[in-house]
This record gives C-alpha cells, sequence and structure tokens, in this order.
C-alpha cells in the first residue's frame, strides 16, 4: 500500500498543508499515486474565522470539495475521536455516528483551537455566546434578531462583551451599528468591554489610544480590572459583585489549542501547543507535526512565538505540509521562517487600524485601515497571485506601500 500522509483539520493550516504535500509531491516527480494525502475534516468547507465578528456572514466560508480533488488530495467526512500515535492509527466518527480507522506514515494535526470557557465563571456555557466558530457565530446571530421582539428594556439593549482583547474589540466595535440596525437608529444602545487586566493594551502601547479614541466614538464603554464571576439569563455578575443587566453577554477571552494534542504523547504549553521543531515535528515523535494553532514554535531569529492567527497558520501550513512530504520522500526539509508580522483590527464604522511588526507601528487608520482589512478579508491569497501587481496598482498608494511590506 501506497504511504499515507493524514492532516486532521481543514482550517487555513489544514488546507495549506494539503496543497503543500500536493505540490512537494509533484515537484519530486511522483505523479504515479505513490503517497497518499489525506485530508480529514467534519466538512469540506474553510470557515474564514477572523470574518466571524461582522454581521453578514454569506461570504465567511468557502467550499474546499473541488480544490482538494484538483490537489489530489482524498478529503474523508469524520470528526477526529483518537489518535493511536505509536500504532499510526487514527479513529473518527462519520456524521451519520459510524466509526472508522486510517492508518497514516505522518500525521499531519492542524485541529486548531477553540474558545476558552473558565469552569469558574458559572452560566457560562448556558448563558453566553460567541464569535469562535461559524455555528456560534450563526446562533448569536440570531439571537441579535431576536431581540427586537422583547420590551424596550436596558437589559435587552445593552451588549456585555467579556475580554478587551483582539476577537473582542472588533466585535464590540460593530455591535452599536448592528444593534441599531435590528432595533431601530433611535435605540438606546449599550456596549460595555469588560477587561480582567488592570491596564487594557489594545495591541500594544502605539496603537492603544488610537484604539481608545475609535471605542469612545462609538459610544462604548470599557472597563479595567473587571474580572466575570457570573452569567445568567439578565446579565452577569463581576468578582467585585457589580451586575450589568444584559441579554447579550459575549465571551471573547481567550483560546486554547484542539484537545487533540494531549493525545500527542509530547510536552505542550500553557495554550495546549505542541512543541514542535522548526521543521514543525513534534519534538519526540518524529512522524508526528504539529501547525497552526496547535504548534508551539518561533516565526523569527528574534525569537517571537506564533500566535493563534490566520496569519501564522497559511505559513505554517505551507510549511508543514512540504516538510512532511519531504520526509516522507527522503528529501530535504526546509525549517519555518516568517519574519514579517502585520495586524489590522476591524474598528466597525470607525474603519480599522493596520501595523506592522512586532511593537506595532502604525501605518493605517480609519478609511485607509479599513480599505487594507477589506482586502486582507476578501482578496489576499498567499502566496500573492501572479496577477498581485494588478491589485497593488488598483489600491490606496498608502496601501500599496503597506502591501509592498507584507509581501
Amino acid at each position: 500500500m501506497a504511504p499515507k500522509i493524514v492532516i486532521v483539520g481543514a482550517g487555513f493550516a489544514g488546507m495549506w498543508a494539503a496543497l503543500s504535500a500536493s505540490r512537494k509531491l509533484s515537484l519530486a516527480g511522483k505523479t504515479d499515486g505513490s503517497v497518499e494525502i489525506i485530508l480529514v475534516a467534519p466538512e469540506p468547507t474553510l470557515y474564514i474565522r477572523p470574518r466571524l465578528y461582522e454581521t453578514d456572514l454569506s461570504t465567511a466560508s468557502a467550499p474546499l470539495t473541488d480544490l482538494l480533488a484538483a490537489a489530489t488530495v482524498q478529503y474523508v467526512q469524520g470528526t477526529v475521536q483518537q489518535i493511536g500515535v505509536e500504532r499510526k492509527i487514527l479513529e473518527y466518527v462519520s456524521s451519520d455516528g459510524i466509526t472508522s480507522t486510517l492508518a497514516f506514515d505522518r500525521l499531519i494535526l492542524a485541529s486548531g483551537s477553540k474558545l476558552f470557557r473558565p469552569e469558574v465563571v458559572a452560566g457560562i456555557v448556558e448563558y453566553s455566546f460567541d464569535a469562535d466558530q461559524m455555528e456560534n457565530a450563526l446562533k448569536l446571530d440570531a439571537h441579535l434578531e431576536s431581540l427586537a421582539a422583547l420590551p424596550d428594556t436596558p437589559a435587552r439593549n445593552t451588549i456585555v462583551v467579556c475580554g478587551g482583547g483582539f476577537t473582542g474589540t472588533e466585535i464590540a466595535a460593530e455591535m452599536p451599528r448592528r444593534m441599531r440596525g435590528i432595533l431601530g437608529q433611535g435605540a438606546d444602545v449599550k456596549v460595555i468591554v469588560l477587561e480582567r487586566n488592570d491596564n487594557i493594551d489594545f495591541m500594544g502601547h502605539k496603537s492603544s489610544p488610537i484604539v481608545m479614541e475609535a471605542l469612545i466614538s462609538l459610544g462604548i464603554e470599557v472597563q479595567a480590572s473587571q474580572s466575570v464571576a457570573s452569567i445568567d439569563a439578565e446579565g452577569v455578575t463581576t468578582v467585585s459583585g457589580t451586575h450589568i443587566p444584559s441579554k447579550t453577554v459575549i465571551w471573547t477571552a481567550g483560546l486554547r489549542a484542539s484537545a487533540l494534542t494531549a493525545q500527542i504523547p509530547a510536552e505542550r504549553d500553557e495554550l495546549g501547543r505542541l512543541f514542535v521543531t522548526q521543521n514543525l515535528q513534534v519534538v519526540g515523535v518524529d512522524h508526528v507535526y504539529a501547525t497552526g494553532d496547535t504548534a508551539h514554535v518561533t516565526a523569527d531569529d528574534e525569537g517571537h512565538l506564533t500566535v493563534m492567527s490566520c496569519q501564522h497558520a497559511m505559513y505554517l501550513g505551507k510549511s508543514v505540509g512540504n516538510n512532511a512530504m519531504a520526509d516522507l520522500l527522503g528529501l530535504p526539509q526546509m525549517p519555518y521562517s516568517q519574519p514579517i508580522y502585520a495586524t489590522c483590527l476591524a474598528l466597525g464604522p470607525w474603519g480599522a487600524l493596520f501595523t506592522l511588526g512586532w511593537d506595532r507601528e502604525v501605518h493605517l487608520v480609519k478609511e485607509e485601515g479599513y480599505k487594507m482589512k477589506t482586502y486582507i478579508n476578501t482578496q489576499v491569497i498567499y502566496p500573492p497571485p501572479p496577477n498581485r501587481a494588478e491589485a497593488l496598482a488598483a489600491a490606496d498608494p498608502r496601501v500599496q506601500a503597506a502591501l509592498q511590506l507584507i509581501a
């Protein structure tokens, strides 16, 4: 039987791992089916997770069936439940409940991450909303639409966002406009962001004043040093005893790597990510690779760790697919490296903030930042396509300059 590379997950890292492995196989002149590439995931769909804060989710996903077929990647529908590392066999369950097994010679774990919901927060599972996965974002959207049928009360009109990080800020900034679109332009909408840290640090000291300026202009209230004790159907209660009436409490505080990482007999970090070499092989388990949000690895020579983002997942996926296939074919591997780091934070009607570097040097704000955010969310393909010059020529001059720095 032909050796198999099995990829778990169809997110950015998993998709790019499959395509990169196929490319490496083709470049090696192995077009005779000498190696099988198999991708296992619940759906053959790429959900564009960074866009789930948006109001319209109709374009926040992309089908992968034709793309995988064109790359000669076999798609297997299922959710992986068990990984037998020593036996090189995994167990998955299909959508109709049938359990099957799949053998592998190289395993690429690209199963991503999930929102962290601490058990100490009473009611967090029953009463909070989030936009972590597509199904959760759709549930939140349906809930928001249902608010129009409720009596006009402060609880109905108040949104509480728990967590002042990147995701929480993007969701909060969109909520005033989103709520008034549902309740009416004259609705007395209130959006509150609760952050447990004493000092709210929005993307670093260079960016924080700009983000705070944007949130204030949108009428959003930010409260520091506010840890959440409990959530119920009528609102949220902080550790200090303050109760905020709200029908909509949105949890955004932190991510954890896929639980499947715990089935790999190797060291993990505090976020559950597996320690890997720069070739993305799990340390001590050479036939297993981890990528995307499941990998603990440095992005550059300065020691910056990758973050749980599609920006890093795409390049990690390209690298791991190439290396797993090279390993199987006995060819040299290429260490992962991604020295350019950029962020683009959506800030509702105010616009967006685009920064470059780990110190987050501000490059574009407001309308120019929004153009960049739109470009990244809807047009950017990595690696850049051949016609990228045309896209640059059509862009705003300052956007052109920033894009040149990313490439």
